[in-house]
């Protein structure tokens, strides 16, 4: 049996929604990023492995926790990833693209295990528990209501996420060029054709109380995120995603 070291249950309904494990046995010694592996997978999962793995890196960016030394990996692993996920979404057998989005995906999670993923991550884990939803989708639903609340935590963060997408921020305020980086993520996503709405999957206004209680007690990783998140804060957060 392995060493659990992190391992959270909540109480009444809510309880149904989460339990995280977390153990040093869970990290590998050592990795194989081989392309060749991935260009058989279709759409869908390439779609919501690789916004998984770009967020991976962009939450590293903006954890409290972040470093230099974190920065550098996530930046590294947005430059990748940032030109390489149409790529190989539109295009499942560019090998090149492939590498790029293995070893980008590898870089991030370096990052995120030395600064910690947030806010996106400890949403989707509810979402993803109730309704069944992929992970990587998960996270996309919950990416822009998320960012959107997080970016007044650090709007200079943020701005210079908008940048390593890709998007123009010269001679902008860093609130403005903040919101550039949800325009491009909602590029990204509506590119990738990913589904943008909680209610696709059947979750309803009356479901966001539970799923809100239940999400406060990811403190695992809301403890990294740059701005506290209150009950009311996450029932809007919720509502917004719907």
């Amino acid at each position: 049996g392995s060493e659990v070291t992190d391992i959270a249950i909540l109480s009444d309904e809510a309880a149904q929604l989460k339990m995280g494990i977390v153990s040093r046995h869970m990290l590998p010694a050592s990795v194989i990023l081989d392309p060749e592996l991935t260009l058989s997978l279709p759409k869908g999962p390439t779609a919501a492995s690789g916004m998984d793995a770009l967020i991976h890196a962009m939450e590293a960016y903006t954890s409290i926790h972040a470093t230099p030394l974190t920065d550098m990996w996530a930046e590294h692993a947005i430059a990748l990833i940032a030109p390489n996920l149409r790529k190989a979404w539109a295009r499942g057998e560019d090998i090149q693209a492939r590498q790029a989005m293995l070893t980008g995906s590898f870089y991030a999670g370096v990052a995120f295990c030395n600064a910690g993923v947030t806010a996106v991550h400890a949403f989707a884990y509810p979402i993803g528990a109730r309704y069944h939803i992929p992970h990587g989708l998960a996270n996309t639903l919950m990416l822009l209501p998320v960012f959107r609340f997080n970016m007044v935590g650090n709007m200079e963060r943020f701005a210079r996420l908008a940048a390593m997408l890709g998007e123009n921020t010269t001679g902008l305020s860093p609130e403005k060029a903040a919101g550039r980086c949800l325009d491009a993520l909602e590029s990204l996503a509506r590119d990738l054709q990913v589904p943008r709405h909680l209610a696709d999957y059947g979750v309803t206004p009356d479901d966001v109380p539970v799923l809100a209680e239940s999400v406060l007690q990811v403190t695992r990783l809301l403890g990294n995120n740059p701005r506290s998140v209150s009950l009311q804060d996450a029932i809007n957060i919720y509502r917004e995603a719907l």
